[in-house]
């Protein structure tokens, strides 16, 4: 899911060579930590907001997000940080919209490319007033776009190293996208300052602590450790003991921290909703934000995510990628990563969006993720139909595919169609899959050569029988 391109340096080994990939190295083992938080706030406090006075409420927001970095459109199409201007806008008010939430592991004083320990997805429907958010493992072993395979947390440090358009949120953005099947439209980064910041200016959580916290190998400010404990039972907790709940390792798997991240966020976005937030409060915890936050929402987006959260259900559907979804497995060049099970993610994406139908997700035909994942496909007739490759390719040209040779297969007797998958592009795959109704035993994946196609799609006697549409 995903895809290949010019070969990146494995994630094991991007410490070396300079001071800035030796600060990376020495803050590969520190704990991630969840990132809902400034998202819950935003939102809330435009709601709240707008129940005392609409206008000016909007002016104050409005002189804050002067102040924070929204990735306002620049010269030349493109957005300050959210990636190109041609991505596909969204309408807030009918249509779903994913926001992926980032988290650094950088603090203020570190400079240079940053991995993110953190990924979780953000879904809100305006259609069924729904939310959810699905949270991805940081190991997950997946194609990045224009880059080989590497852990997904790496994504962020590749875009920020090599001036990806967007920078490292917009190629994070893009491998999700990838992996997970579904359009990524916004991101919102924040760095555990602003965490602690944020938690602070709520009065603190509340949070039943399910088992007891013991980690002596907590991180601390200056690339020590020292020792965490957290009892059970429920605890009031300011912004550092959260984040100390939210990032502790106890001695447990990323996906146990990914559950109590979780926790967590709900956590915050009950007391955020609990609260009768004074207007005078406001500028001073939108200042917080300001000066923790980077996000490619507009301030109208924001405004129009706002009236949504009110109309939102209590309920947030909660997905974690966990074990039981991939496959442990050590690469040649000795990371150890987790490999995905890509038909138990579909499943999983399809509860996060709390949608039966795992075709739903991206239609056949779906322009955007044809369009941005841009695989190219070779087309052979491996039948005795005179013109069938050139009419397949015409059609899916005309479906936004990009179509590279046309040609004759290798014989003229296939009796079913086959895909061959050369370079992980599994959106365009997936849909090639649907559209021609491939086989699974049909579907292979093999090593591609340089310059060669993505995908190549050999059309069998089924195809010739099945009418275009």
């Amino acid at each position: 899911m995903g895809v290949g391109g010019a070969r990146a340096p494995r994630a094991v080994t991007l410490g070396q060579g300079s001071a800035a990939a030796s600060s990376t190295r020495s803050r590969q083992n520190r704990p991630s930590f969840g990132k809902l938080t400034v998202i819950s706030v935003l939102l809330t406090l435009f709601m709240l907001g707008g129940t005392y006075s609409a206008y000016y409420f909007y002016s104050t927001v409005k002189a804050f997000v002067v102040r924070a970095d929204f990735g306002l459109p620049a010269q030349g199409g493109q957005q300050q940080n959210g990636g190109p201007a041609d991505e596909e806008a969204v309408n807030l008010n009918k249509e779903r919209v994913n926001i992926l939430l980032l988290g650094t592991d950088k603090r203020l004083s570190e400079q240079g490319p940053s991995r993110t320990d953190t990924m979780i997805v953000v879904t809100v429907d305006p259609g069924t007033k729904a939310a959810g958010m699905l949270s991805i493992p940081r190991d997950l072993w997946v194609p990045i776009p224009g880059h080989s395979e590497n852990r997904i947390n790496v994504a962020h440090f590749l875009g920020e190293r090599d001036k990806y358009p967007g920078g490292g949120p917009a190629l994070a953005k893009k491998t999700v996208q990838y992996t997970l099947g579904i359009p990524v439209q916004y991101y919102v980064r924040i760095n555990f300052e602003g965490f602690e910041k944020l938690i602070d200016a709520i009065g603190g959580i509340q949070v039943e602590v399910k088992s007891a916290i013991h980690d002596e190998k907590y991180p601390d400010n200056n690339y020590g450790y020292m020792t965490v404990d957290i009892p059970a039972g429920l605890q009031h907790m300011d912004g550092k003991t959260a984040l100390q709940y939210a990032r502790a390792r106890h001695g447990s798997s990323d996906f146990s921290r990914a559950r109590r991240q979780q926790q967590v966020l709900r956590a915050v976005r009950d007391k955020v909703l609990s609260l009768n937030i004074p207007l005078t409060r406001i500028p001073e915890m939108l200042k917080l934000v300001g000066d923790s936050v980077q996000t490619d929402l507009s301030l109208s987006e924001m405004y129009s995510l706002a009236k949504l959260a009110r109309e939102i259900s209590s309920e947030i559907n909660s997905v974690v990628i966990d074990e039981s979804m991939t496959t442990r497995q050590i690469t040649p060049d000795g990371a150890d990563v987790l490999l995905p099970n890509r038909e138990l993610i579909r499943e999983a994406v399809n509860q996060f969006l709390g949608n039966p139908n795992p075709t739903s997700t991206a239609d056949q035909s779906d322009p955007a993720l044809i369009r941005q994942e841009a695989a190219r496909v070779d087309v052979q007739n491996g039948t005795l139909t005179p013109g069938l490759a050139q009419r397949t390719a015409d059609y899916l040209k005309g479906k936004g595919y990009n179509v590279g040779s046309v040609s004759n297969a290798d014989r003229s007797d296939y009796a079913k169609t086959i895909l061959i998958d050369y370079s992980g592009k599994e959106n365009t795959m997936r849909l090639l899959t649907q559209l021609f109704q491939v086989a699974k035993e049909n579907v292979r994946h093999e090593q591609g050569i340089q310059g060669g196609p993505d995908i190549r799609l050999i059309l069998g006697r089924d195809a010739a029988a099945q009418p275009l549409q």
